[in-house]
């Protein structure tokens, strides 16, 4: 097709549509220092191409398998767009994904983020990215792109979606669970969660409607926080604390406490014939999860498969490993706890 620089008269823009070209760019260039920030070896976090380069042997793999995963923050979002928090979704979002590659063994390599919405805000856009940058850093992966998408018409005015991709990668033969190595006896340890993390929002968010409190409102659980800084803890990202606990060997399976709570995940890392026990009284229920079950008249059983109820990740070690596994992940400042083992299904 010949360019012409004559303008059609009554001609539209794609402005007109809605759609804010310039906008896209001046994220683009606010957002380069963020992903730069993330480097790490194998990594070159440049942003611009049309794909992103990861070399595995820089990053000091021998043989590896690649592990990926997908996920997004859920209808969080919905507390943050209301209340302009939009700071610590981009951790979530990160932490969703990484976590998750975690609980299969493998060391989180690299990200990328889809940022949808109706109206593309420039600033807070630049305020999520700046949490995914942050959570990246705690999980040591690289930020190596993503897609800003402005979609009139799909998303009303300021409303956005988040999705994330990562990828990880676990030398062969020590991706986790061993499911051969498993016993019963084998004990549990939980790793505390900084709150919801980001599952079950859509029943917090009718609990808090039914309790007539308004998001600026002092959380009744949280001493000094409104309501909507308590619900908008970021998820913690467990990788730091726990990947070395792994490439030690000292882990024979490991759950990431997300939808399905601590009913439905812990079986996703056990073997047949197995199951996990939980001692319910092992660890306090945070008071967040209190006051959720009190005004919402929430029964035990619908917490446990609905929250994490204060236990974010879970780890399955041989009897003789629990007391190395809690103590190096005490001395890393995480508050980890035994609460079950493994008994015969």
């Amino acid at each position: 097709m010949s360019d012409t620089s004559s303008p059609r008269p009554g001609g539209l823009t794609y402005a007109d549509a809605g759609v804010d070209i310039d906008a896209g760019e001046m994220l683009v260039d606010a957002i380069k220092p963020l992903a730069k920030s993330t480097a790490r070896p194998g990594s070159e976090p440049s942003l611009g191409g049309f794909g992103a380069l990861f070399d595995l042997k820089a990053a000091g793999f021998v043989d590896p398998l690649v592990v990926t995963t997908t996920d997004g923050v859920g209808t969080k979002l919905k507390i943050a767009i209301e209340t302009g928090r939009h700071d610590g979704v981009g951790v979530d979002l990160v932490a969703m994904c990484v976590n998750d590659l975690l609980a299969q063994g493998a060391e989180p390599l690299l990200f990328l983020d889809y940022f949808a919405t109706g109206r593309l805000e420039v600033d807070s856009a630049r305020r999520v990215i700046a949490g995914i940058a942050e959570g990246c850093r705690q999980a040591g992966c690289a930020l190596v792109g993503g897609e800003t998408a402005e979609m009139p018409g799909m998303y009303a005015g300021g409303d956005y979606d988040l999705a994330g991709f990562s990828m990880g990668a676990v030398e062969r033969g020590h991706a986790l669970p061993y499911l051969d190595r498993q016993a019963r006896g084998d004990v549990i340890i939980g790793i505390a969660s900084s709150g919801p993390h980001a599952n079950g929002y859509s029943l917090i968010r009718k609990i808090v409607e039914a309790s007539g409190l308004g998001w600026g409102d002092d959380a009744p659980f949280a001493r000094d926080h409104s309501l909507a800084q308590a619900l908008m803890t970021p998820t913690r990202i467990y990788v730091k604390p726990v990947l070395p606990l792994m490439k030690a060997g000292l882990v024979k399976g490991a759950a990431h406490i997300t939808g399905g709570g601590l009913i439905e995940n812990p079986p996703r890392c056990i073997a047949p014939g197995l199951k996990a026990e939980f001692d319910w009284d092992a660890w306090p229920l945070p008071p967040v999860f209190r006051w959720l079950a009190e005004t919402g008249g929430v029964s035990d059983h619908e917490m446990r498969r609905t929250f994490n109820c204060g236990v974010g990740f879970i780890l399955v070690v041989a009897p003789e490993n629990a007391e190395p596994v809690l103590a190096a992940l005490l001395n890393a400042g995480e508050a980890a706890f035994v609460c079950g083992q493994l008994t015969a299904a």
